[in-house]
């Protein structure tokens, strides 16, 4: 019989093979478990956890909130919110240098804030800002790139479906990664924000100022920002003071959403029937990956391969925060070719006992091990830190997701312009990793003021 931690290892070598000739993650997942457990065990084995594996799985309320998020996003999308929350951006920072640019940004943060998804921000907001920023005359280097880098707001930004399946894969609590993102990703938007205005200063007309519009004109627009900020209100504003748990919050944003479409005549029949149709679609999908990094997990738990991770990163001699150096990059170059939600899945049953075993190996560690924080606090912090890198991954080249998405929409503008115009926001996103490893209490200050 093979050794099982060269099994082990020879299933990640298929796993990444599978995914390379483009079979679905979640396929590629389900079939390298049942194949590594069923030679590892036997076909028993394989059966008797099959038998509870699914609804143990899918039963877990927390997961609940999945779908919810994905409906208020799909609505919000056909309700025209993304059009009225770069109209109100835009007329408060368009008349700048660059302001249009970083009007797209804000309005990607807050489309991020009732969708959580950086793919669907970047291509929803990309069809609405791309042809004004085309019409102020901005260089296809920084429009594209800005939108690009804009995009990955939506993966950090409460709500977060990423976010929720992170925590309950490490048990960490949902309400309380919500409130450590925050945040980092408010630093995230004053960065980028930072970064367009010395981009346009560096380079002269890549970003002309617009017009000042007349009074009138900017209260309608400001106006047009009132429903996201009733929605993000609602929903995160009430899950951080404790009136309700993220599910029950989600539920309510669906309906002040559907109420908000309904009663501006955005949304008919169809439109919710297509959101209802497409919320399905993606929710079984997610499930499926769930179902698929479970399987996985257990193959490579009988197999012993993550406690031979945690083995060789305490006798590699290296520091906790060289090896946390190490998994982040290696997320980062994950990134580039995969989404985030499969890529959280599929790495984080290696790379997690790795970092608990640099902090000392122990649930309950006292603080001050490792590094210098509780297990408890090891989760949120290195939670936030990995769903920031795996923004980095989405706009890294040569495959940044956001890059190929925004370049679909903009056929007329080389990739090349595009990753040369998404480099600085690269540049920034480095700098605000080293400040959330330098600065831990940005990550957990929120939760322990709010009490999360």
């Amino acid at each position: 019989m093979m050794d099982p931690i060269l099994l082990g290892l020879s299933g990640l070598a298929v796993l990444i093979a599978l995914i390379a000739l483009r079979m679905p993650i979640a396929y590629a997942m389900i079939l390298v478990g049942v194949v590594g457990t069923t030679l590892l065990n036997g076909p028993a084995i394989l059966l008797a956890q099959l038998k509870t594996l699914g609804y143990g799985q899918f039963s877990i309320y927390d997961l609940s909130v999945v779908p919810m998020f994905i409906l208020m996003g799909a609505l919000a999308t056909k309700t025209g919110l993304s059009r009225d929350l770069f109209r109100g951006a835009n007329a408060w920072l368009g008349w700048m240098r660059g302001g249009t640019a970083m009007a797209s940004i804000a309005a990607c943060a807050g489309f991020g804030a009732v969708c959580g998804s950086s793919l669907a921000t970047a291509s929803t907001m990309g069809k609405v800002a791309l042809p004004e920023l085309r019409r102020y005359g901005y260089s296809p280097a920084l429009a594209t790139g800005s939108l690009a880098a804009g995009g990955v707001l939506g993966i950090l930004i409460p709500p977060s479906v990423v976010l929720v399946v992170y925590a309950i894969i490490v048990e960490a609590n949902v309400v309380t990664m919500f409130m450590a993102a925050l945040i980092p990703g408010l630093l995230a938007v004053v960065m980028f924000l930072l970064t367009i205005a010395i981009y346009v200063r560096l380079v002269p007309g890549a970003g002309p100022a617009g017009g000042a519009e007349s009074r009138a004109d900017f209260l309608k627009a400001t106006r047009g920002l009132i429903p996201v900020l009733v929605v993000f209100g609602i929903v995160i504003g009430g899950i951080y003071a404790g009136l309700y748990t993220p599910t029950p919050a989600a539920a309510i944003g669906v309906f002040v959403v559907l109420v908000f479409g309904l009663a501006r005549g955005q949304l008919d029949r169809e439109a919710i029937r297509a959101s209802v149709l497409e919320t399905a679609g993606t929710t079984a999908m997610i499930y499926l990956i769930l179902l698929g990094a479970e399987l996985l997990k257990i193959f490579m738990s009988r197999a012993g391969v993550p406690q031979a991770a945690a083995d060789w990163a305490l006798a590699s001699g290296l520091s906790p925060m060289a090896i946390l150096l190490i998994l982040l990059l290696a997320l980062i170059l994950l990134g580039c070719l995969m989404d985030s939600l499969s890529m959280i899945l599929l790495v984080l049953p290696f790379f997690w006992p790795v970092i608990v075993a640099m902090n000392g190996g122990d649930y309950q560690l006292a603080d001050g091990a490792g590094y210098g924080m509780s297990t408890e606090d090891l989760k949120i912090w290195f939670g936030i830190l990995a769903l920031v890198v795996v923004e980095l991954g989405l706009i890294t080249p040569p495959v940044g997701m956001n890059v190929f998405v925004i370049s679909s929409l903009a056929r007329d503008v080389p990739m090349t312009t595009t990753f040369r115009g998404v480099s600085p926001f690269f540049a920034a996103e480095l700098v605000r990793v080293a400040i959330l490893i330098l600065f831990p209490s940005l990550t957990l200050g929120l939760p322990l003021l709010l009490g999360g």
